[in-house]
């Protein structure tokens, strides 16, 4: 996948419980309508999940993450046939039958931690794999998260999966910080004025602000009303190096890269 230019992934939960729009698109048929929206917003990517992440959210199934994910996956690519995908899953099951369907990416917030069986089929596929950084689980990573130094700790461990992840023939590399993941608010805007530094680890750098509680704690605006917020974000991640924006609201998003690439002198 060319990154040389910054992209825009747009988030399609087909879930009952995600954080901020569970139960929306359950029916393949509204996915599919959300799906839609978001590319003629302009998202390159879909990111299509099927288990939430929330905080506190319980595990569930690889049968019942593709029962969500699978028909919605198989729709959208009959519809719109050159869409990228990712699928947000850390289940080898889910994703090796998401990928047989033509999904293009993995989205693994565990980095691998629950199965590396994931980095071999990123391999086996010529995926490119989406390395984030979590402390704990979805269930517990909100327990009272601790770092001596937040920034060079992720950074470690981005050495240390990336070595992980070659070693098992990976080739494409795509680091997340893991923006809400066993982090507290400090901890995420610490990140976040150290993205410079991770973009120069070179390799593409995925950010993934949208609706995450950092911007309501630090607003006081509900989540579903920080999106104009989350742009002052995205312009300054943009001027860090991010190549990838991971969004809820693509119109919003995509305004913001037009801006970018405007100022840069690249539309």
């Amino acid at each position: 996948m060319d990154l040389s230019k910054p992209r825009i992934m747009g988030i399609l939960n087909v879930t009952p419980d995600s954080f901020s729009d569970g139960g929306l698109f359950l029916k393949p048929e509204d996915a599919l309508a959300q799906a839609e929206k978001l590319l003629s917003e302009g998202a390159d990517i879909l990111d299509i999940g099927g288990a939430s992440s929330r905080p506190g959210a319980k595990k569930i199934s690889p049968s019942e993450e593709l029962q969500r994910v699978l028909p919605v996956i198989k729709l959208v690519l009959e519809n719109f046939p050159e869409t990228i995908i990712s699928i947000d899953s850390c289940s080898p099951i889910v994703v090796q039958a998401a990928l047989e369907e033509g999904v293009s990416i993995i989205n693994d917030i565990s980095a691998g931690a629950e199965n590396k069986h994931l980095f071999h089929l990123a391999a086996q596929y010529n995926a490119p794999y989406v390395l984030m950084h979590m402390q704990g689980i979805p269930e517990t990573m909100q327990v009272n998260p601790k770092y001596d130094i937040v920034e060079t700790e992720v950074r470690t461990f981005f050495v240390t999966k990336i070595e992980e992840a070659k070693k098992c023939g990976v080739m494409d590399i795509i680091l997340d910080p893991g923006f809400g993941f066993g982090k507290t608010t400090a901890h995420n805007f610490a990140l976040y004025t150290h993205l410079k530094g991770f973009s120069k680890m070179g390799y593409p750098l995925l950010v993934g602000f949208s609706r995450k509680r950092m911007l309501s704690e630090t607003t006081g605006l509900v989540k579903s009303e920080t999106d104009g917020i989350v742009s002052i974000l995205h312009n300054n991640a943009l001027q860090s190096g991010a190549n990838i924006l991971r969004v809820h609201n693509v119109k919003e998003a995509a305004a913001v890269l037009k801006l970018f690439q405007y100022q840069n002198g690249t539309h």
